[in-house]
C-alpha cells in the first residue's frame, strides 16, 4: 500500500514536485519502523490502564510470538501517517513531514488503537446493560471496527484536514478577487492510475488480514468474507462517484478517473469496519454510501472550508471512515438496527457514535496543536520561490525529469531538449544552455523569450 500511495501521490502532484512526495512516502515506513518500535506498540498494546499502555517500550520484554503483532499494527500505523501527505503536498516543510509523521505513528494513532483494540481500552471494554430480562438480564456494547474505518482512516483524515487548513492553499488554488477553487492538474494520470490499482489490491489484504490469524477453524471464511465485501464496497463506491460526477449539483458532468477512483478507495475505506460482518448487498449499499460520503466532503473541503488537499484524502479517509463507522450500527447481521430492532442494536449505534466523536476528538485536538505550533516557529510551510519554482531541486537535488536526459540526438527528429533549445534560441554559450534548461525543468518556459528578441516558445 505504501507503494500505491507513493505513485497515486506523485501523479496527482506537479513534476516539479515528485521527487519530495516520493521521499516522504518511502521515509513513511522508516518513521514508522522506529517510533512504532519505540513507543508506539508500548502505548497501543503494552499493558497499562484504559486509557493507554505503558509496557514492551523499545521491544523489552516482548516475546518472540508477539512480533507478528508488532509488524502488523506497524503497517497500519504507517498507513496513518501515509494520509497526510497527500493533503499536504507541493508545499509542507521537510522537518514539518518528519515531526508530524514521528508524532503520528508514536503517540496519536497508538493512543487509539489502545482505546479500540486493546483488551484494557475503554471504547473496546463498552459497557452492559441491563435489560431487565429474566433470560438474559445483561448485553455487553463494545466498539467495532474490524479493520479501522475509524482508528485509522479517520484519524488519518481528520490529520490531514488540520494540516491542511493550517497550512492554507497552495499558491493560485484560489482565485484572489472572487475565492473561486481553480484548478491545479498533477503531471501523470498513468502514475495515478497505477497508483490505485496498487492500493485497491493492497486493501484486500488490508482488510482481509485483520483477522489476525489464518489456521484456526474459521479464519478462512472470515478473510474471504472481508475480502467479498471489500470487493463490493469498492466497486459500488465507484460507481456511485463516477455517476454523481456527470450530474450538474455535484460534478462536471464528465466520466472522471480520478472521481471514480476515489470513490472506490472512499468505498473500501468504508467497509473497513464491518466487512467480517455484512452480507453482500450490505456492503454494496455501504459502498455506495462511502462515495456519497467523498462528494460530500469534497465539496464541503474544498467550497465550504476553502482547503486546498490535492489528493481529496480528507474526503476519501474521513469521509469514508465515518460512515464506515456508523454502518456497523445500522448495517452489521449480527447488531445492526436495520436487523435486530432492540436495545442491543440501539445502544451499539450510540456507542459507536460515541467512540467517532472521541477518535475526531484527540486527533484533532492533538494535530491542530502541533501544526499550529509548526506554523508559529515557520517550519511548516516553504518559502514562496521554493513553492513556486518547485522542491525536488532545491531540496533533494534530484528533479524526478531531468530536462537532459530526454532525446537521443540521432538526426533532427531525434534532438536532444538541449539541441532543440540551442536552435530556438540561438545560443552557443554552454553555460547558458544550462540556465536555460534549468529553469525549463522548473517549469520556467519564458526564460527562452528573454535570450533572443525573435523567438517565443
Amino acid at each position: 500500500m505504501q507503494g500505491g500511495f507513493a505513485l497515486i501521490e506523485s501523479g496527482c502532484v506537479r513534476s516539479k514536485n515528485t521527487t519530495n512526495i516520493l521521499i516522504k512516502n518511502l521515509l513513511d515506513s522508516f518513521i514508522s519502523g522506529v517510533f512504532y518500535w519505540i513507543f508506539g506498540y508500548a502505548f497501543a498494546f503494552g499493558a497499562g490502564n484504559a486509557f493507554i499502555g505503558y509496557d514492551h517500550f523499545a521491544h523489552s520484554g516482548m516475546d518472540d510470538s508477539s512480533y507478528a503483532t508488532w509488524f502488523f499494527q506497524y503497517v497500519f500505523a504507517a498507513t496513518a501517517a501515509t494520509i497526510v501527505s497527500g493533503a499536504v503536498a507541493e508545499r509542507c516543510e521537510f522537518i514539518a513531514y518528519l515531526v508530524y509523521s514521528s508524532l503520528i505513528t508514536g503517540f496519536i494513532y497508538p493512543v487509539l488503537t489502545h482505546w479500540a483494540w486493546s483488551s484494557e481500552g475503554w471504547m473496546n471494554q463498552g459497557f452492559t446493560y441491563d435489560t431487565g430480562d429474566n433470560s438474559t438480564n445483561t448485553i455487553a456494547i463494545s466498539y467495532q471496527d474490524f479493520a479501522g474505518s475509524g482508528v485509522v482512516h479517520t484519524c488519518g483524515g481528520i490529520a490531514a484536514f488540520l494540516a491542511a487548513l493550517v497550512m492554507g492553499p497552495r499558491i493560485g488554488r484560489f482565485d484572489k478577487e472572487t475565492g473561486a477553487p481553480l484548478e491545479i492538474k498533477g503531471h501523470s494520470v498513468p502514475l495515478a492510475a497505477l497508483g490505485g490499482f496498487i492500493l485497491i489490491f493492497g486493501f484486500l489484504a488490508f482488510n482481509g488480514s485483520s483477522q489476525g490469524s489464518i489456521s484456526n477453524p474459521g479464519d478462512g471464511a472470515a478473510v474471504a468474507m472481508a475480502i467479498k465485501n471489500t470487493v463490493m464496497s469498492g466497486s459500488s463506491g465507484a460507481f456511485t462517484t463516477m455517476f454523481m460526477n456527470k450530474l450538474p449539483w455535484f460534478g462536471d458532468r464528465k466520466w472522471s478517473f480520478a472521481t471514480t477512483l476515489n470513490g472506490a478507495l472512499a468505498g473500501m475505506v468504508s467497509i473497513c469496519a464491518g466487512c467480517n460482518q455484512m452480507e453482500t448487498y450490505a456492503a454494496f449499499i455501504v459502498g455506495i454510501g462511502g462515495g456519497v460520503a467523498y462528494m460530500i466532503t469534497t465539496w464541503l473541503v474544498l467550497f465550504k472550508f476553502k482547503v486546498d488537499d490535492p489528493l481529496d484524502a480528507c474526503a476519501v479517509h474521513y469521509g469514508g471512515g465515518v460512515w464506515g463507522v456508523i454502518s456497523i450500527g445500522l448495517l452489521s447481521r449480527d447488531v445492526g438496527i436495520l436487523y435486530k430492532w432492540n436495545a442491543e442494536a440501539g445502544l451499539t449505534l450510540a456507542w459507536q457514535l460515541t467512540c467517532l466523536v472521541a477518535i475526531i476528538a484527540w486527533t484533532g485536538a492533538l494535530c491542530f496543536v502541533m501544526f499550529y505550533i509548526l506554523k508559529k516557529l515557520h517550519l511548516l510551510r516553504v518559502s514562496f520561490e521554493w513553492e513556486t519554482k518547485g522542491l525536488d531541486i532545491p531540496k533533494h537535488g534530484e528533479p524526478a525529469y531531468p530536462a537532459e536526459a530526454y532525446g537521443h540526438g540521432w538526426g533532427e527528429k531525434g534532438d536532444t531538449l538541449f539541441t532543440m533549445v540551442k536552435k530556438a534560441t540561438k545560443v552557443s554559450s554552454e553555460s547558458t544552455m544550462k540556465l536555460a534548461l534549468s529553469e525549463i525543468s522548473l517549469g520556467n518556459v519564458s526564460v527562452l523569450t528573454n535570450m533572443t528578441e525573435k523567438t517565443q516558445l
